[in-house]
């Protein structure tokens, strides 16, 4: 295989491939079992709150067609838990930390983005797809006031950059974006999850426990392409692409879209080894299309 360069810059921030994990799906130490982390471009951790979660009651997993249906919420022990036990082990390998950071209000948000100011991350990824606990548990990024007031409040307190994960459940998700790049995101993810269900017939009820929860695998691929590219042609700022990506040409699809990098996530908990399989495929169609750079994937796009 002749010399490849995969290397891609998110706001001044280099990876050595386009490859990251999505949240919620990785876990250093238990990812970590199936394949070398050193591969990957940047790993994306679960989601980190001021305070711990327990998330929501089981049953909170459910597998449906063509993906799967979580309603988890987000549990996670804590910002202080995590700079204490998580970030030195993240530490032992070679590769970009960008860490999720959730909130039920802006002050909490706020708040784990100072704490994680002094720390060796690379990035933050700021998911506003979490409920706004004083607006009646709205969604911060259903609303492009809320997005923007978020995004703003993070910006004036990060010394790291910050990405802004997009939730797909909006009406225009461009407004979404053009609102937290005008108040300083330095990136933008997307697409989070889509709102789905499942009723199980015999037993006559949702088959989560919250009812509904966050719909994700290769079904929802089509309209994550499309949003990426509709956001690519709305905003100046690098996007990471997501949702039903399973092989290398799913990852030259986004890429072909607009993304400058992209997260696996369903994949991983149907393959472990899925993130750097994925890479070795990307590997694989570069060169059979000769192919030598990132940047001439995107070029080779026709309209």
């Amino acid at each position: 295989m002749s010399k490849l360069d995969l290397k891609v810059n998110l706001c001044g921030v280099k990876l050595e491939n386009p490859i990251t994990t999505a949240s919620g799906t990785f876990s250093a130490r238990e990812s970590g079992a199936y394949y070398d982390i050193n591969e990957l471009g940047a790993v994306i951790t679960k989601g980190v709150a001021s305070v711990p979660w327990d998330g929501n009651p089981t049953p909170r997993i459910a597998e449906t067609y063509g993906g799967m249906i979580n309603a988890v919420g987000l549990q996670n022990p804590g910002i202080d838990y995590f700079i204490k036990e998580e970030i030195p082990y993240l530490k032992n390998f070679n590769t970009k930390i960008i860490v999720n950071v959730a909130g039920r209000t802006i002050e909490e948000y706020c708040s784990v983005a100072e704490k994680l100011n002094d720390t060796d991350i690379d990035m933050m990824e700021i998911n506003i797809s979490c409920p706004n606990v004083k607006e009646g548990g709205i969604g911060f990024g259903t609303s492009t006031d809320m997005a923007a007031k978020v995004t703003k409040g993070v910006r004036a307190v990060s010394k790291k950059p910050i990405i802004i994960k997009l939730t797909p459940n909006v009406t225009d998700i461009t407004e979404i974006a053009k609102a937290v790049e005008s108040e300083g995101a330095d990136c933008v993810s997307l697409i989070n999850t889509l709102l789905g269900m499942k009723i199980d017939v015999n037993r006559k009820r949702p088959v989560v426990c919250n009812k509904m929860g966050g719909f994700s695998g290769p079904a929802i691929k089509p309209v994550a392409v499309r949003m990426v590219y509709q956001v690519r042609k709305a905003v100046n700022i690098p996007i990471i692409g997501l949702g039903g990506i399973m092989t290398g040409e799913d990852v030259v699809e986004f890429i072909m879209a607009g993304a400058d990098a992209v997260s696996v996530g369903t994949a991983a908990l149907i393959n472990p080894t899925a993130p750097v399989d994925i890479l070795k495929e990307l590997k694989i169609y570069m060169e059979k299309h000769g192919f030598k750079t990132i940047r001439e994937i995107r070029e080779a796009f026709c309209e």
